[in-house]
């Protein structure tokens, strides 16, 4: 009896000893929490990013992007220059789904357009056009980008819905015994072909700017933390005692990353290549000139923001900060073109945007060096201008 009442006391004892220590242990976590929660409350850069990038974000899917194609640029090659072809145009103009097309009078330059990207529709009127009407049988060619899947089929859905419609409204005068019979699918005949992905493959569509998201973000994360870690380390003072301007202090640190990014886009190019047999079909030269005032760009952002953080909790939410509107307003998640105004013109101002152009345009459409020459001055003016607000940023610590 009296071993069992020890063995109870000692339990009683250390049940005791433990009570103390499990409050100890909480205490101690809930005064870190508070001290961690205080920090954060002072950290006004810090709550203005965690606050302002779920509002952006919620504008951004809620109100301006969207697949249902609006303000469709698009093209028109009328060889027959007739009433009925008028009012083909008119009647897909009345959808209120297109821009105003644009005119051409030569194939090959309609076709220049779609590789371009700057028309997403090509619509070819033949010569005969009153005379196949006639015969029953008109069709009209209609050629769609279909670098994207899902608004390429919305568009030649659009486009066929109105050229069904045309029958209820307007016929070409024609002799009664040569009248054609009526067609369930409307007067006109339209024949949609799909350019640049015949099959409309989803897959196509993403692995083309894979490695504009890839370099975006090892551009972005690789560069933004390099200052914010110095100064928490002290040696950027160390740094900045060097006999080098800022500039060259910023071109030095990022030409290590130019070489890290060409070969994260070998890895992105080849491995569609070998895995998914989808190689650039355009000038490999061009996508390499391309490539890098893009990649420059890039990492310039990366010490632009680097410059404006404090910490490096700050630049890692900076950083998220501009990588996700990147993917979202740049095109190679949603296209550009069917994005309202201010939205759509906003994104000019992200390398990323420009870059997708040339690469869609190198990989998708078989463009050659002149195609995206003007993507290429465009990121090369962006990296100057970046090059300028580094420069003032770090002019004050350095004086």
């Amino acid at each position: 009896m009296s071993a069992g009442h020890e063995t109870d006391r000692s339990r009683e004892e250390d049940g005791r000893a433990r009570a103390p220590a499990r409050s100890s242990v909480v205490s101690n976590v809930l005064a870190m929490a508070y001290r961690e929660f205080a920090a954060m409350r002072h950290d006004r850069p810090f709550l203005a990013t965690v606050t302002v990038q779920p509002i952006v974000m919620l504008l951004l899917f809620g109100f301006a992007l969207s697949n249902d194609p609006h303000n469709v640029p698009w093209a028109v090659l009328d060889r027959s220059q007739t009433a009925l072809s008028r009012r083909l145009v008119a009647e897909i103009e009345a959808t209120g789904r297109f821009l105003e097309p644009r005119r051409t009078e030569s194939y090959d330059e309609g076709r220049a357009w779609l590789r371009r990207g700057d028309a997403l529709a090509l619509l070819v009127i033949p010569p005969d056009l009153r005379r196949e009407v006639a015969r029953g049988a008109p069709e009209v060619q209609l050629l769609i980008d279909g670098a994207d899947p899902i608004s390429a089929a919305r568009v030649a859905g659009i486009v066929l819905q109105a050229a069904s419609r045309l029958e209820l409204r307007a016929s070409e005068p024609v002799r009664a015994d040569t009248a054609p019979a009526p067609r369930a699918g409307g007067m006109v005949d339209l024949r949609p072909r799909f350019w640049f992905n015949t099959t409309l493959a989803d897959r196509d569509f993403f692995l083309a700017a894979l490695a504009g998201m890839l370099l975006t973000n090892l551009c972005l994360s690789a560069t933004s933390l390099g200052l914010v870690a110095e100064r928490e380390s002290g040696t950027f003072e160390q740094t900045l005692s060097l006999p080098t301007g800022p500039l060259e202090m910023v071109l030095g640190k990022l030409l290590p990353y130019v070489a890290m990014s060409y070969l994260v886009l070998g890895l992105a190019i080849v491995g569609s290549g070998l895995l998914f047999g989808i190689w650039p079909s355009g000038s490999w030269v061009g996508l390499v000139l391309l490539t890098l005032p893009f990649v420059l760009a890039s990492l310039a952002i990366g010490v632009l923001v680097s410059t404006i953080a404090r910490t490096s909790a700050q630049a890692v939410f900076l950083t998220t900060f501009f990588i996700l509107p990147s993917f979202v307003l740049s095109g190679v998640m949603f296209p550009y073109q069917l994005m309202p105004d201010g939205v759509r013109h906003f994104g000019f101002i992200l390398p990323l945007r420009w870059y997708q152009i040339g690469l869609r345009r190198v990989v998708s459409r078989g463009a050659d060096l002149s195609d995206v020459l003007v993507p290429i001055l465009a990121l090369w003016l962006l990296f100057g201008a970046l090059l300028l607000l580094i420069r003032w940023r770090m002019q004050p610590r350095l004086g």
